[in-house]
């Protein structure tokens, strides 16, 4: 059945084409749209296979937010040294073009990342929403059978929704976070809680009902409070910024057909472009 909205996590999907699609894959003046031409092959697919009401992407205005290094020096800092690989940097905001001329709508927020956009997003939705990203923190958005999560996987995507988390972890569906701050989380830069594996984590869980009821019962030394009282923080995406739902549907497809043309000549991705278009005229 179509969902009412497909939220895309922008830069989960721009980086997964831009590592899945050669380099060689060139614009007609020799620079890289790998990841441009990626990233628009997936969007179609996903919009063809899903038949969404609905569609909106979400992007990453800060890489690393100062708020959440600041409660958490460790978050994220793998991507101190590139954040953003070289090829992939001039390809951003091609495909920033590409869905302004298209007439996708796409959105960040000042200091936030996408997966704060998306909680937004779907705290102010109505109806069925499905989130695709490959980032395991919007897992603590499920709630069946209203949202899931599309994540991608070497089998293709996986949809999770309260079930699969608790048969993934062993935890309630809602309770992701709280795992990942217990746990541990490399991606994230989250230390975890020394000696707490993910069996340690999942049992916590079910006996005190997440990291609140930890602090709550006195559970914790006074340095392990501190941490998963900022990690906490860090850690669950916000679902309260001042950036409204958009629309997320047009009557027509493109918004700008002369300024996709020119895009698609200057890029040499016409194909990709007509798909997606297509897609989403529902051909």
């Amino acid at each position: 059945m179509p969902c009412d909205w497909l939220l895309v996590d922008g830069s989960s999907l721009i980086f997964r084409a831009f590592y899945g699609v050669p380099t060689t894959i060139r614009a007609p003046d020799g620079r890289p749209v790998n990841a441009v031409r990626g990233f628009m092959e997936t969007l179609a697919r996903l919009v063809m296979g899903r038949r969404p009401r609905r569609l909106a992407v979400a992007g990453d205005d800060a890489w690393r937010p100062a708020w959440r290094v600041e409660l958490l020096p460790t978050y994220k800092a793998h991507r101190t040294a590139e954040p953003i690989p070289l090829l992939l940097r001039p390809q951003m905001p091609v495909i920033e073009a590409f869905l302004d001329a298209i007439g996708i709508d796409a959105a960040g927020a000042p200091e936030h990342e996408g997966e704060d956009v998306i909680a937004t997003w779907t705290a102010q939705a109505v109806g069925t929403v499905e989130i695709v990203s490959g980032d395991r923190d919007l897992f603590a958005l499920v709630e069946s059978p209203r949202i899931t999560v599309l994540y991608p996987e070497k089998s293709g995507l996986t949809v999770v929704d309260e079930a699969e988390v608790s048969r993934r972890y062993g935890i309630p569906g809602r309770a992701y976070g709280d795992f990942a701050v217990l746990r541990g989380d490399p991606s994230d830069g989250l230390p975890g809680l020394k000696g707490v594996g993910a069996a340690a984590a999942a049992q916590l869980i079910r006996r005190y009902g997440g990291v609140q009821g930890m602090l709550e019962e006195g559970r914790v030394s006074d340095g392990d409070r501190d941490y998963l009282t900022r990690a906490l923080r860090v850690v669950r995406p916000v679902a309260d910024l001042p950036i409204p739902l958009p629309a997320g549907r047009r009557d027509a497809y493109p918004a700008h057909a002369a300024g996709l043309t020119a895009l698609t000549e200057r890029h040499g991705l016409e194909d990709s472009s007509r798909r997606l278009v297509d897609a989403l005229n529902g051909e």
